[in-house]
């Protein structure tokens, strides 16, 4: 079977799966495992390079109001290769390309292949999804395998952090403008050991002034911010930071981390249990290591810095 990828999150999942060799195509963003980014692209981004939070916010948000795309898809390249399966998603219109297009160019090509769309929302779904492509690969039971020590890792890490105090955390998806953790995030930082004042599992990851978080967290302060804008890697979520120091530092946390947030948050695939094992040593570092591989960088609070 030939498998092309939309998806970041799906290009991670099928590797994982054992079906590395079967991808033929990926997106411009799939960049793990490693040999991922040596596949054919098919995928481009019509946002401008190096534009800052705020610049690709707005561009975001103007091409979507009108109604334009935000990726091109090689529609000729996709051709070419002949795929038995396209990979996409439907949940969120800024991460792909609209699988509204993708299954017009899918009804054109020869090859006839069939379009998945993969669109969790919770930590359990994304487990479930491993599941459902492997049906849809052919390799049903590698999917029972992964989704099993996926929720064996999880169950250890609650396990290891039952009974723990259980710190209040703010994550950050965005912050210019500032987005409250949405999605499965939630659910990560609950399985972690710590409890989020501003969204529950499941919901959509959503906007908030600073003046609205700072408000939000007034009556409590949270132990600590973590900065993981989407798609952004760990020194990129770490200069979002030191770019909104003062934002930042006005909800008052005991600690500010920065994670890499496209490896363990943004792509609801397997490294999301990496996520929830980072968290979990974040919020509990003498119960749970941090996993093989991840980084994090701890950024003193202002009344750190000025002590």
């Amino acid at each position: 079977m030939k498998v092309a990828s939309l998806v970041p999150s799906a290009t991670e999942a099928l590797f994982a799966l054992g079906l590395g060799d079967s991808v033929v195509a990926v997106t411009h963003e799939c960049d793990y495992p490693p040999q991922a980014a040596r596949l054919p692209q098919l995928t481009r981004s019509v946002i401008g390079a190096g534009l800052d939070a705020a610049g690709i916010d707005r561009a975001v948000r103007e091409r979507t109001e009108r109604g334009d795309a935000l990726y091109v898809l090689d529609a000729d390249l996709l051709a070419r290769l002949e795929p038995d399966l396209i990979v996409t998603q439907a949940l969120c219109a800024v991460c792909a390309v609209s699988v509204d297009d993708v299954r017009a160019v899918a009804a054109e090509l020869r090859s006839r292949p069939k379009v998945l769309s993969l669109d969790p929302v919770t930590l359990a779904e994304v487990l479930g999804d491993l599941r459902t492509l492997a049906d849809a690969a052919g390799v049903p039971e590698s999917g029972v395998r992964l989704q099993r020590a996926c929720g064996d890792r999880i169950e250890r890490v609650r396990a290891a952090v039952e009974g723990a105090r259980r710190p209040r955390v703010v994550a950050l998806e965005w912050l210019d403008p500032p987005f409250a953790g949405g999605h499965w995030v939630p659910e990560m930082i609950a399985l972690a050991g710590g409890s989020d004042p501003l969204a529950k599992p499941g919901e959509r990851s959503r906007t908030l002034a600073w003046d609205e978080l700072r408000a939000a967290v007034s009556r409590k302060r949270p132990d600590v911010v973590v900065s993981m804008p989407c798609g952004y890697y760990l020194e990129d979520c770490a200069r979002e930071v030191e770019l909104h120091a003062g934002e930042v530092d006005s909800l008052g946390a005991r600690r500010v981390v920065a994670v890499d947030a496209a490896a363990y948050f943004s792509r609801p695939g397997p490294r999301l249990v990496d996520g929830v094992e980072l968290l979990a040593h974040v919020l509990h570092p003498a119960r749970v290591e941090l996993p093989a591989g991840a980084r994090l960088q701890e950024l003193r609070p202002a009344a750190a810095r000025a002590s």
